[in-house]
Protein backbone atom coordinates (compact mmCIF):
# COMPACT_ATOMS: atom_id res chain seq x y z
CA UNK A 1 0.00 0.00 0.00
CA UNK A 2 1.35 3.60 -0.84
CA UNK A 3 0.35 6.92 1.27
CA UNK A 4 1.21 10.33 0.21
CA UNK A 5 0.57 13.67 1.87
CA UNK A 6 0.98 17.33 0.02
CA UNK A 7 3.39 17.38 2.88
CA UNK A 8 6.36 15.55 4.28
CA UNK A 9 3.88 15.60 7.61
CA UNK A 10 0.62 16.70 8.55
CA UNK A 11 0.24 20.00 10.04
CA UNK A 12 -1.35 21.01 13.36
CA UNK A 13 -4.09 22.68 11.04
CA UNK A 14 -4.62 19.88 8.88
CA UNK A 15 -5.31 17.62 11.76
CA UNK A 16 -7.89 19.90 12.98
CA UNK A 17 -9.35 19.67 10.14
CA UNK A 18 -9.89 15.95 9.64
CA UNK A 19 -11.15 16.21 13.45
CA UNK A 20 -13.74 19.14 12.29
CA UNK A 21 -15.00 17.52 9.11
CA UNK A 22 -15.60 14.03 11.47
CA UNK A 23 -17.51 16.28 13.88
CA UNK A 24 -19.84 18.14 11.58
CA UNK A 25 -20.72 14.85 9.90
CA UNK A 26 -21.25 12.50 12.45
CA UNK A 27 -24.85 12.25 11.79
CA UNK A 28 -24.88 13.22 8.06
CA UNK A 29 -23.91 10.55 5.18
CA UNK A 30 -22.59 11.57 1.92
CA UNK A 31 -23.04 8.99 -1.08
CA UNK A 32 -24.32 8.24 -4.61
CA UNK A 33 -27.02 11.29 -5.15
CA UNK A 34 -27.10 13.26 -2.19
CA UNK A 35 -27.41 13.33 1.76
CA UNK A 36 -31.06 10.82 1.15
CA UNK A 37 -30.04 9.45 -1.79
CA UNK A 38 -32.43 10.60 -3.61
CA UNK A 39 -31.09 13.18 -6.15
CA UNK A 40 -32.54 16.35 -3.63
CA UNK A 41 -29.88 18.34 -2.54
CA UNK A 42 -29.97 21.53 -0.50
CA UNK A 43 -31.34 24.42 -1.86
CA UNK A 44 -27.90 26.74 -1.17
CA UNK A 45 -26.24 24.52 -3.81
CA UNK A 46 -25.57 26.53 -7.23
CA UNK A 47 -28.14 26.39 -9.65
CA UNK A 48 -26.56 28.77 -12.09
CA UNK A 49 -22.72 29.01 -13.48
CA UNK A 50 -21.44 29.76 -16.34
CA UNK A 51 -18.19 28.43 -17.87
CA UNK A 52 -14.53 29.85 -16.68
CA UNK A 53 -16.60 32.26 -14.33
CA UNK A 54 -18.40 30.63 -11.56
CA UNK A 55 -15.93 27.58 -11.56
CA UNK A 56 -14.49 27.78 -8.04
CA UNK A 57 -11.48 25.16 -8.96
CA UNK A 58 -10.95 22.06 -11.21
CA UNK A 59 -8.22 19.48 -10.36
CA UNK A 60 -6.56 16.81 -12.49
CA UNK A 61 -7.86 13.10 -11.01
CA UNK A 62 -5.50 10.43 -12.60
CA UNK A 63 -6.82 7.56 -14.17
CA UNK A 64 -10.33 6.66 -15.04
CA UNK A 65 -13.81 6.97 -12.82
CA UNK A 66 -17.10 7.76 -13.29
CA UNK A 67 -17.93 7.60 -9.33
CA UNK A 68 -19.40 10.30 -7.78
CA UNK A 69 -17.13 11.88 -5.18
CA UNK A 70 -18.24 12.00 -1.32
CA UNK A 71 -17.87 15.21 1.27
CA UNK A 72 -17.37 15.35 4.94
CA UNK A 73 -17.03 18.54 6.26
CA UNK A 74 -14.15 20.22 4.35
CA UNK A 75 -12.78 16.78 2.56
CA UNK A 76 -13.97 15.32 -0.94
CA UNK A 77 -13.07 11.92 -1.47
CA UNK A 78 -13.51 9.96 -4.77
CA UNK A 79 -11.92 6.56 -6.37
CA UNK A 80 -10.59 6.16 -9.73
CA UNK A 81 -8.45 3.25 -11.09
CA UNK A 82 -5.29 3.98 -12.79
CA UNK A 83 -3.46 2.20 -15.39
CA UNK A 84 0.32 2.10 -16.98
CA UNK A 85 0.30 4.61 -19.71
CA UNK A 86 -3.33 6.01 -18.64
CA UNK A 87 -7.05 5.20 -19.54
CA UNK A 88 -9.91 7.19 -19.68
CA UNK A 89 -13.19 6.34 -20.70
CA UNK A 90 -14.93 7.04 -23.86
CA UNK A 91 -18.35 9.14 -25.03
CA UNK A 92 -21.27 7.46 -26.56
CA UNK A 93 -19.95 7.95 -29.64
CA UNK A 94 -16.68 7.01 -29.53
CA UNK A 95 -17.31 3.81 -27.66
CA UNK A 96 -19.74 3.00 -30.16
CA UNK A 97 -16.96 2.98 -32.96
CA UNK A 98 -15.15 0.65 -30.83
CA UNK A 99 -17.41 -1.83 -30.27
CA UNK A 100 -15.41 -3.83 -32.87
CA UNK A 101 -12.18 -4.18 -31.44
CA UNK A 102 -13.82 -4.70 -28.09
CA UNK A 103 -15.88 -7.53 -28.57
CA UNK A 104 -12.20 -9.14 -30.04
CA UNK A 105 -10.08 -7.71 -26.95
CA UNK A 106 -9.71 -9.31 -23.69
CA UNK A 107 -9.00 -8.68 -20.09
CA UNK A 108 -6.29 -6.26 -18.90
CA UNK A 109 -2.40 -7.87 -19.02
CA UNK A 110 -1.77 -5.27 -16.52
CA UNK A 111 -2.73 -4.08 -13.06
CA UNK A 112 -4.67 -1.45 -12.36
CA UNK A 113 -4.06 0.90 -9.27
CA UNK A 114 -6.82 1.34 -7.36
CA UNK A 115 -6.85 4.54 -5.62
CA UNK A 116 -8.76 7.18 -3.20
CA UNK A 117 -7.73 10.55 -3.45
CA UNK A 118 -9.08 13.04 -0.73
CA UNK A 119 -9.21 17.23 -1.53
CA UNK A 120 -9.87 20.05 0.06
CA UNK A 121 -13.48 21.55 -0.58
CA UNK A 122 -12.29 24.95 -0.25
CA UNK A 123 -9.83 24.67 -2.86
CA UNK A 124 -9.08 21.34 -4.38
CA UNK A 125 -6.07 21.07 -3.36
CA UNK A 126 -4.55 17.06 -2.65
CA UNK A 127 -4.91 16.24 1.31
CA UNK A 128 -3.94 12.49 0.62
CA UNK A 129 -3.85 9.46 -1.61
CA UNK A 130 -4.37 6.06 -0.88
CA UNK A 131 -3.57 3.26 -2.76
CA UNK A 132 -6.40 0.56 -1.95
CA UNK A 133 -4.67 -2.81 -4.15
CA UNK A 134 -3.05 -2.93 -7.64
CA UNK A 135 -4.29 -5.51 -9.51
CA UNK A 136 -5.26 -6.88 -13.23
CA UNK A 137 -8.74 -6.80 -13.18
CA UNK A 138 -9.76 -10.16 -14.55
CA UNK A 139 -12.72 -9.03 -17.30
CA UNK A 140 -12.82 -6.56 -19.93
CA UNK A 141 -15.61 -3.66 -19.56
CA UNK A 142 -17.63 -1.47 -22.28
CA UNK A 143 -14.93 1.19 -23.65
CA UNK A 144 -17.56 3.76 -22.02
CA UNK A 145 -17.50 1.87 -18.86
CA UNK A 146 -14.80 2.19 -16.01
CA UNK A 147 -13.13 0.45 -13.26
CA UNK A 148 -14.04 3.00 -10.67
CA UNK A 149 -17.78 3.34 -11.53
CA UNK A 150 -19.37 2.61 -8.08
CA UNK A 151 -19.33 5.81 -5.73
CA UNK A 152 -18.05 5.55 -2.47
CA UNK A 153 -20.52 6.68 0.60
CA UNK A 154 -19.24 8.03 3.99
CA UNK A 155 -20.89 7.68 7.37
CA UNK A 156 -19.28 10.58 8.88
CA UNK A 157 -16.93 8.16 10.65
CA UNK A 158 -15.67 6.16 8.02
CA UNK A 159 -14.89 6.13 4.03
CA UNK A 160 -16.18 3.26 2.54
CA UNK A 161 -15.24 2.51 -1.08
CA UNK A 162 -16.09 -0.62 -3.62
CA UNK A 163 -14.55 -1.78 -6.43
CA UNK A 164 -16.68 -4.29 -7.43
CA UNK A 165 -14.34 -4.74 -10.47
CA UNK A 166 -12.26 -6.72 -8.57
CA UNK A 167 -14.57 -7.75 -6.28
CA UNK A 168 -12.76 -5.30 -2.94
CA UNK A 169 -14.44 -3.48 -0.68
CA UNK A 170 -12.56 -1.48 2.03
CA UNK A 171 -13.44 1.12 5.21
CA UNK A 172 -10.77 3.85 5.63
CA UNK A 173 -10.77 6.50 8.00
CA UNK A 174 -10.68 10.42 7.37
CA UNK A 175 -6.86 10.47 7.08
CA UNK A 176 -6.41 7.99 4.91
CA UNK A 177 -5.53 4.78 7.10
CA UNK A 178 -7.22 1.31 5.66
CA UNK A 179 -9.24 0.33 8.79
CA UNK A 180 -9.85 -3.16 6.88
CA UNK A 181 -10.31 -4.51 3.29
CA UNK A 182 -12.71 -7.03 1.89
CA UNK A 183 -12.54 -9.48 -1.36
CA UNK A 184 -16.26 -10.01 -2.34
CA UNK A 185 -15.35 -11.77 -5.33
CA UNK A 186 -15.31 -10.66 -8.97
CA UNK A 187 -17.61 -11.68 -11.54
CA UNK A 188 -18.19 -11.39 -15.18
CA UNK A 189 -20.83 -9.14 -16.26
CA UNK A 190 -23.26 -9.13 -19.26
CA UNK A 191 -21.88 -8.52 -22.25
CA UNK A 192 -18.94 -7.87 -20.30
CA UNK A 193 -19.77 -4.34 -19.84
CA UNK A 194 -18.35 -3.70 -16.52
CA UNK A 195 -20.18 -3.10 -13.24
CA UNK A 196 -21.58 0.19 -11.59
CA UNK A 197 -23.80 -0.42 -8.43
CA UNK A 198 -22.84 2.49 -5.97
CA UNK A 199 -22.52 1.56 -2.02
CA UNK A 200 -25.46 2.56 0.22
CA UNK A 201 -24.85 2.70 4.38
CA UNK A 202 -27.18 3.10 7.08
CA UNK A 203 -26.95 2.50 11.12
CA UNK A 204 -23.00 1.37 10.99
CA UNK A 205 -23.79 -0.87 8.11
CA UNK A 206 -22.29 -0.59 4.67
CA UNK A 207 -24.95 -2.07 1.62
CA UNK A 208 -23.44 -3.66 -1.36
CA UNK A 209 -25.10 -4.84 -4.30
CA UNK A 210 -23.47 -7.39 -6.82
CA UNK A 211 -26.20 -8.59 -9.45
CA UNK A 212 -23.94 -10.12 -12.39
CA UNK A 213 -23.88 -12.91 -14.85
CA UNK A 214 -22.34 -15.81 -12.18
CA UNK A 215 -23.63 -15.49 -8.29
CA UNK A 216 -25.79 -12.72 -7.38
CA UNK A 217 -25.39 -11.43 -4.09
CA UNK A 218 -26.68 -8.91 -1.49
CA UNK A 219 -24.77 -7.90 1.71
CA UNK A 220 -24.48 -5.78 4.51
CA UNK A 221 -20.91 -5.18 6.10
CA UNK A 222 -20.40 -3.98 9.34
CA UNK A 223 -18.30 -0.62 9.31
CA UNK A 224 -16.65 -0.83 12.04
CA UNK A 225 -14.97 -4.06 11.85
CA UNK A 226 -15.05 -5.22 7.86
CA UNK A 227 -17.69 -8.44 9.02
CA UNK A 228 -20.65 -9.35 7.71
CA UNK A 229 -24.14 -8.55 9.24
CA UNK A 230 -26.03 -10.63 6.99
CA UNK A 231 -25.70 -11.80 3.01
CA UNK A 232 -28.66 -12.90 1.16
CA UNK A 233 -28.05 -14.54 -2.17
CA UNK A 234 -30.19 -13.67 -4.94
CA UNK A 235 -31.76 -15.27 -8.24
CA UNK A 236 -31.11 -11.61 -10.16
CA UNK A 237 -28.41 -11.39 -13.27
CA UNK A 238 -26.42 -8.75 -14.53
CA UNK A 239 -27.59 -4.80 -13.16
CA UNK A 240 -26.20 -1.61 -12.83
CA UNK A 241 -28.81 0.16 -10.50
CA UNK A 242 -27.27 1.22 -7.19
CA UNK A 243 -29.25 0.48 -3.63
CA UNK A 244 -30.59 2.85 -1.73
CA UNK A 245 -31.78 3.04 1.65
CA UNK A 246 -35.51 4.28 1.94
CA UNK A 247 -36.52 6.11 5.14
CA UNK A 248 -40.09 6.34 4.91
CA UNK A 249 -43.36 7.24 6.93
CA UNK A 250 -43.72 3.69 8.21
CA UNK A 251 -40.13 2.27 8.36
CA UNK A 252 -36.60 1.84 6.76
CA UNK A 253 -36.11 -0.89 4.17
CA UNK A 254 -33.05 -1.69 1.47
CA UNK A 255 -34.31 -1.88 -1.82
CA UNK A 256 -32.65 -3.43 -4.50
CA UNK A 257 -33.40 -3.35 -7.85
CA UNK A 258 -32.60 -6.52 -9.84
CA UNK A 259 -33.05 -8.09 -13.37
CA UNK A 260 -36.96 -8.24 -13.20
CA UNK A 261 -37.50 -7.81 -9.70
CA UNK A 262 -37.41 -5.07 -7.25
CA UNK A 263 -36.74 -6.43 -3.63
CA UNK A 264 -36.89 -5.04 -0.34
CA UNK A 265 -35.09 -6.68 2.55
CA UNK A 266 -34.84 -4.73 6.25
CA UNK A 267 -31.37 -3.16 6.34
CA UNK A 268 -30.63 -4.90 9.87
CA UNK A 269 -31.73 -8.24 9.14
CA UNK A 270 -31.64 -9.27 5.67
CA UNK A 271 -35.36 -10.49 5.89
CA UNK A 272 -36.71 -9.96 2.81
CA UNK A 273 -40.37 -7.71 3.03
CA UNK A 274 -41.47 -7.44 0.03
CA UNK A 275 -40.57 -7.85 -3.43
CA UNK A 276 -41.79 -6.99 -7.01
CA UNK A 277 -41.81 -9.32 -10.38
CA UNK A 278 -42.85 -8.49 -13.52
CA UNK A 279 -40.88 -4.96 -14.37
CA UNK A 280 -38.77 -6.15 -17.04
CA UNK A 281 -35.11 -6.40 -17.57
CA UNK A 282 -31.82 -5.07 -15.84
CA UNK A 283 -32.19 -1.97 -14.38
CA UNK A 284 -29.62 0.92 -14.91
CA UNK A 285 -31.07 3.59 -13.07
CA UNK A 286 -31.54 3.69 -9.18
CA UNK A 287 -34.92 4.76 -7.62
CA UNK A 288 -36.06 7.57 -6.03
CA UNK A 289 -38.54 8.31 -3.22
CA UNK A 290 -40.58 10.53 -0.75
CA UNK A 291 -41.78 9.56 2.21
CA UNK A 292 -44.64 7.81 0.81
CA UNK A 293 -43.73 6.46 -1.97
CA UNK A 294 -41.07 4.44 -4.02
CA UNK A 295 -40.42 5.14 -8.01
CA UNK A 296 -38.38 3.24 -10.25
CA UNK A 297 -38.27 1.87 -13.79
CA UNK A 298 -35.66 0.62 -16.84
CA UNK A 299 -35.65 0.45 -20.30
CA UNK A 300 -33.69 -1.74 -23.09
CA UNK A 301 -32.20 -0.98 -26.20
CA UNK A 302 -34.94 -1.54 -28.30
CA UNK A 303 -37.88 -0.81 -25.98
CA UNK A 304 -38.99 1.35 -23.04
CA UNK A 305 -39.88 -0.46 -19.81
CA UNK A 306 -42.97 0.59 -17.41
CA UNK A 307 -42.67 3.60 -14.65
CA UNK A 308 -43.66 1.99 -11.13
CA UNK A 309 -44.53 3.89 -8.01
CA UNK A 310 -44.93 1.70 -4.99
CA UNK A 311 -46.08 2.81 -1.72
CA UNK A 312 -45.33 2.29 1.73
CA UNK A 313 -46.46 -1.17 3.44
CA UNK A 314 -46.35 -3.15 0.52
CA UNK A 315 -45.38 -6.96 1.64
CA UNK A 316 -44.82 -10.23 0.48
CA UNK A 317 -44.70 -11.31 -3.41
CA UNK A 318 -46.40 -8.89 -5.41
CA UNK A 319 -46.57 -8.89 -9.44
CA UNK A 320 -47.75 -5.47 -11.43
CA UNK A 321 -51.24 -6.33 -11.03
CA UNK A 322 -51.07 -6.37 -7.70
CA UNK A 323 -50.11 -2.75 -7.39
CA UNK A 324 -53.08 -2.01 -9.11
CA UNK A 325 -55.38 -4.74 -7.72
CA UNK A 326 -54.72 -3.86 -3.96
CA UNK A 327 -53.70 -0.03 -4.16
CA UNK A 328 -50.34 -0.70 -3.44
CA UNK A 329 -49.29 1.71 -6.25
CA UNK A 330 -49.50 2.45 -10.02
CA UNK A 331 -47.44 1.58 -13.35
CA UNK A 332 -47.14 3.66 -16.41
CA UNK A 333 -46.48 1.61 -19.25
CA UNK A 334 -43.27 2.66 -21.64
CA UNK A 335 -42.29 5.39 -19.31
CA UNK A 336 -39.04 3.98 -17.48
CA UNK A 337 -35.86 5.76 -16.90
CA UNK A 338 -33.08 5.03 -19.49
CA UNK A 339 -29.35 5.10 -17.69
CA UNK A 340 -30.14 8.21 -15.28
CA UNK A 341 -32.22 8.18 -12.28
CA UNK A 342 -35.79 9.66 -11.81
CA UNK A 343 -36.10 12.62 -9.23
CA UNK A 344 -39.18 13.54 -6.78
CA UNK A 345 -40.01 17.29 -6.36
CA UNK A 346 -43.55 18.54 -4.81
CA UNK A 347 -45.15 15.64 -5.23
CA UNK A 348 -43.75 15.35 -9.07
CA UNK A 349 -41.69 12.46 -10.75
CA UNK A 350 -39.45 13.60 -13.67
CA UNK A 351 -37.79 10.59 -15.55
CA UNK A 352 -35.79 11.45 -18.65
CA UNK A 353 -35.38 8.66 -21.22
CA UNK A 354 -34.06 9.06 -24.56
CA UNK A 355 -33.73 12.60 -24.54
CA UNK A 356 -37.33 13.18 -23.71
CA UNK A 357 -38.39 14.54 -19.91
CA UNK A 358 -41.44 13.22 -19.00
CA UNK A 359 -43.52 14.80 -15.61
CA UNK A 360 -45.88 12.84 -13.83
CA UNK A 361 -48.00 13.15 -10.72
CA UNK A 362 -46.53 10.78 -7.89
CA UNK A 363 -49.51 9.69 -6.78
CA UNK A 364 -51.28 8.68 -9.53
CA UNK A 365 -48.74 8.50 -12.25
CA UNK A 366 -50.82 10.56 -14.98
CA UNK A 367 -48.28 12.47 -17.67
CA UNK A 368 -48.05 16.20 -17.01
CA UNK A 369 -45.86 16.91 -20.27
CA UNK A 370 -43.54 15.04 -22.37
CA UNK A 371 -40.78 17.33 -23.78
CA UNK A 372 -37.52 16.59 -25.92
CA UNK A 373 -34.45 17.89 -24.46
CA UNK A 374 -31.80 19.43 -27.00
CA UNK A 375 -28.92 17.39 -26.65
CA UNK A 376 -30.18 14.83 -24.04
CA UNK A 377 -29.91 11.72 -25.46
CA UNK A 378 -26.26 11.26 -24.17
CA UNK A 379 -27.19 11.78 -20.75
CA UNK A 380 -25.88 9.25 -17.92
CA UNK A 381 -25.36 11.60 -14.99
CA UNK A 382 -28.90 10.93 -12.77
CA UNK A 383 -31.54 13.65 -12.58
CA UNK A 384 -31.01 16.33 -9.13
CA UNK A 385 -33.27 18.84 -7.83
CA UNK A 386 -32.08 22.21 -6.05
CA UNK A 387 -35.17 24.09 -4.60
CA UNK A 388 -38.00 24.19 -7.17
CA UNK A 389 -35.68 23.28 -10.52
CA UNK A 390 -34.27 20.20 -11.58
CA UNK A 391 -31.24 19.65 -13.28
CA UNK A 392 -30.07 17.45 -16.61
CA UNK A 393 -26.36 17.29 -17.66
CA UNK A 394 -25.54 15.31 -20.69
CA UNK A 395 -22.10 13.91 -21.48
CA UNK A 396 -20.65 17.29 -23.20
CA UNK A 397 -21.26 19.09 -20.06
CA UNK A 398 -24.53 21.39 -20.69
CA UNK A 399 -26.88 21.27 -18.30
CA UNK A 400 -30.51 22.22 -18.69
CA UNK A 401 -32.77 23.72 -15.81
CA UNK A 402 -36.56 22.64 -15.48
CA UNK A 403 -38.78 24.75 -13.35
CA UNK A 404 -40.71 22.78 -11.32
CA UNK A 405 -44.32 22.04 -12.15
CA UNK A 406 -46.97 21.01 -14.17
CA UNK A 407 -46.31 22.57 -17.39
CA UNK A 408 -42.94 22.59 -18.94
CA UNK A 409 -40.32 25.50 -18.50
CA UNK A 410 -36.76 25.65 -19.36
CA UNK A 411 -35.08 28.52 -16.84
CA UNK A 412 -31.22 28.11 -17.86
CA UNK A 413 -28.65 26.40 -19.35
CA UNK A 414 -25.31 26.19 -17.97
CA UNK A 415 -21.91 24.41 -19.71
CA UNK A 416 -18.54 23.35 -18.43
CA UNK A 417 -15.82 21.57 -20.99
CA UNK A 418 -14.81 17.90 -20.83
CA UNK A 419 -16.79 14.56 -21.25
CA UNK A 420 -19.48 13.78 -18.19
CA UNK A 421 -21.04 10.56 -16.80
CA UNK A 422 -20.54 10.96 -13.43
CA UNK A 423 -23.88 12.20 -11.19
CA UNK A 424 -22.60 15.47 -9.43
CA UNK A 425 -22.66 15.73 -5.79
CA UNK A 426 -23.14 18.59 -3.48
CA UNK A 427 -22.22 20.23 -0.04
CA UNK A 428 -23.83 23.11 1.51
CA UNK A 429 -22.80 26.38 -0.78
CA UNK A 430 -20.54 23.68 -3.36
CA UNK A 431 -21.86 21.75 -6.86
CA UNK A 432 -19.08 18.91 -7.50
CA UNK A 433 -19.11 17.43 -11.37
CA UNK A 434 -16.26 15.03 -12.35
CA UNK A 435 -15.60 15.00 -15.91
CA UNK A 436 -13.12 12.08 -17.56
CA UNK A 437 -10.09 13.66 -15.89
CA UNK A 438 -10.88 16.57 -14.02
CA UNK A 439 -13.19 17.27 -10.95
CA UNK A 440 -14.59 20.69 -10.65
CA UNK A 441 -15.71 22.34 -7.92
CA UNK A 442 -18.70 25.14 -8.73
CA UNK A 443 -19.39 27.55 -6.19
CA UNK A 444 -21.62 31.54 -6.94
CA UNK A 445 -19.21 33.61 -4.48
Amino acid sequence: MRLQTSQLGMSLGLALLLIQATEIEAAEPSQFRGPAGNGVYPSTVPSQWRKGKDVSWSTEIPGGGWSSPVIAGDLVFLTTAVAEGGSRPKGFGEGVQSMGSFFASRAPDKPYRFEVHCLNLKDGSSVWTQEIVSRKPPFKIHPSNSYATESPVTDGQRLYVYYAAIGVVAGLDFEGKTLWTRELGAFRTATDFGTGSSLAAHNGMVFVQCDNEQKSFVCAIDGETGQDVWRQDRDSRTSWSSPVVWENKARTELITCGTGTITSYHPATGETLWSLTGAGGAFSASPTFDKERLYFGQSGRSSRGPLIAIKVGAAGSLALDDLIDKDLGWVEDAAGPGMCSPVIVDGMLYVLGRGILSCHNGATGERLYRERLNNASSVTASLWAVGDKVFTLNESGETIVIQVGSEFREVGANSLDGLFWSTPSAAADSLLVRSADQLHCIRNE
